[in-house]
């Protein structure tokens, strides 16, 4: 759990400052599950500059609580938490200073987002908060004020959980539960899952990663790995201390993140899937006569695929709808099976038996219409899908036919400015088999919209 929170105050010497405002957000990593917001009388005059800068002047504050009866419910909200803020040493230092004056030693761990964002997004000129929120299409209001600056630095905080690829801002969160002795029961662990489409990270008592996997209800999948009898299941019963995870709302999304991630943390519970899932493709090769041949074979990447299958039956099922859509030759032939387990499906053109002769041009057009469709060579375009609320979209961008990355954006806000979109996206890797997901998935979803520019 996280403390996401802001401070004002009066101004004035070193450690003789006095706190004005407060706003905490209890942050469970995904969403925010309590807050107080509360004026405080400093009992100190505020120093001119900081009344222009906040509008918070010293009549606000005659008959708003002195800190001492705020100081309870403060400790309520930051309780086995990491206290999160944009420069948290000032803000920890305040805190610390005014519990001292009442002889209580006010202790916690801090994380800091100017420091987070210096590493997580190196490419942005400034890093603060009211730069960074800006760049990154953040609404933001009551700047300068304890509850807008809190609630802006929960949404960067959002963002910068969602670069962190390694998982470090978790693994040092975890490696704290440790501390507090906190015991892994799987039902508990269950009981704290949603049920709703993302990622989940399943991680053993030194916080390391030891399973990566996605989900459209992950308290389901995770419950069946907990339940299940084979022997990786049970080696991940045996090794489990927590879940996390990482709500998507898109399952491409999902899909996406857990391919980049399992290659990145190399869990050890994901070998098989730490090499590629495609082992087919479908090619097009001309034959004697000039035909364009959609053939499926075993993946070569030494030749141009148009897309690629994790499955013979996903492959072939995927060929008779290209021949329903496309009007192209039904034939569906094995021309082949060598010792090496080599096998090859083509469409070969029309032979008058089935949709009658046409020439080699007029054929070629209907397979090149199915390439053209089923390619992102050279072309710039957004894929908009679901959020992970009914008031978010999800946005992947693809850019001269590259692969970017992914993001999240309010409706009606980011998608309309390609550079705000293109500050927010989380940066991905561009490879065959993103490639391949990403062109699975347009085949399939009916949610999907693809937007170009």
């Amino acid at each position: 759990m996280y403390a996401i929170l802001d401070i004002e105050t009066t101004g004035g010497q070193f450690n003789e400052e006095g706190i004005t405002e407060i706003a905490i957000y209890k942050f469970d990593g995904h969403e925010v599950v309590d807050q107080f917001i509360s004026l405080v009388n400093p009992e100190i005059p505020i120093q001119p500059f900081v009344v222009k800068l906040t509008g918070i002047n010293n009549e606000m504050l005659r008959s708003a609580p002195k800190f001492f009866e705020v100081a309870k419910r403060i400790i309520e909200m930051t309780n086995d938490c990491v206290i999160v803020a944009h420069n948290a040493s000032f803000d920890y230092r305040i805190l610390r200073t005014e519990f001292r004056r009442l002889g209580y030693n006010f202790e916690a761990r801090t994380l800091c987002t100017v420091e987070l964002s210096k590493k997580l997004l190196p490419e942005q000129p400034s890093h603060s908060l009211g730069k960074l929120v800006r760049a990154l299409g953040i609404p933001m209001a009551d700047r300068h004020r304890a509850s807008g600056d809190a609630l802006a630095t929960v949404k960067l905080f959002k963002i910068l959980l969602e670069k962190d690829l390694e998982k470090e801002i978790v693994k040092d969160f975890i490696k704290l539960e440790i501390e507090k002795g906190i015991a892994p029961k799987l039902l508990d662990i269950i009981s704290n899952l949603p049920a709703k489409t993302g990622t989940y990270y399943i991680h053993n008592e030194k916080g390391n990663l030891i399973y990566i996997g996605k989900s459209l209800n992950i308290k389901k999948r995770v419950n069946q790995h907990f339940t299940g009898t084979t022997t990786k299941c049970k080696k991940i019963q045996a090794e489990v201390f927590t879940v996390t995870y990482d709500e998507t709302g898109s399952e491409l999304i999902a899909l996406l993140k857990e391919s980049e991630e399992i290659k990145i943390n190399k869990p050890i519970h994901n070998r098989a899937q730490r090499k590629s899932i495609f082992q087919l493709a479908l090619y097009a090769e001309k034959d004697e006569k000039g035909y364009l041949n959609l053939k499926l074979q075993k993946a070569d990447g030494r030749k141009k695929e148009i897309t690629s299958f994790t499955s013979l039956q996903e492959g072939k099922n995927t060929l008779f709808r290209i021949t329903s859509a496309y009007h192209l030759c039904q034939k569906l032939t094995g021309l082949y099976a060598s010792k090496t387990n080599c096998f090859q499906y083509t469409i070969k053109e029309c032979d008058g038996a089935c949709i009658g002769q046409i020439t080699p041009e007029e054929y070629n057009t209907r397979v090149q219409g199915f390439i053209d469709k089923n390619s992102f060579d050279n072309q710039n375009m957004v894929l908009v899908d679901k959020g992970r609320t009914i008031n978010e979209r999800s946005a992947i961008l693809i850019e001269n036919g590259i692969y970017k990355g992914y993001a999240f954006y309010d409706l009606n806000y980011q998608i309309h400015n390609i550079e705000i979109l293109k500050n927010i996206i989380i940066p991905m890797q561009n490879n065959r088999d993103t490639k391949n997901i990403i062109q699975g998935h347009v085949r399939k979803s009916k949610t999907l919209k693809i937007i170009k520019f």
